[in-house]
């Protein structure tokens, strides 16, 4: 049973930074891409970061470009989402999907299988 399960969460000042985990069980991470999300409240869910299996390449929405970095350890089946110099407006739930696919995309219709979420909260 694929399971995905994040890490990580809370509370912030802006400026400050979150190491969010998405520690995966059912599969092994070398075939499937990998992406984060995040959902602020009354907003649509919005592609975040994610990297590929093939090669690690990895894709950032230009909102977050610079500040936050995806990683992966398929040793441990666990990505990551290294967030610094956080602002208020990242204040959201955010999620890690997963799809089988050597290449990743921040379409959230392109994943098959979600998180519960964490919040993170940034406050000015």
């Amino acid at each position: 049973q694929v399971q995905l399960v994040e890490s990580g969460g809370g509370l912030v000042q802006a400026g400050g930074s979150l190491r969010l985990s998405c520690a995966i069980s059912g599969f092994t991470l070398n075939y499937y891409a990998i992406g984060w999300f995040r959902r602020a409240p009354g907003k649509e869910r919005e592609g975040v970061s994610c990297i590929s299996s093939s090669d690690g390449r990895t894709v950032y929405a230009a909102s977050v470009k610079g500040r936050f970095t995806i990683s992966r350890d398929n040793a441990k089946n666990t990505v990551y989402l290294q967030m610094n110099s956080l602002k208020p407006k990242d204040t959201a739930v955010y999620y890690c999907a997963t799809v089988q696919s050597l290449f990743c995309t921040i379409i959230s219709s392109s994943y098959d299988y979600w998180g519960q979420g964490t919040q993170v909260t940034v406050s000015s």
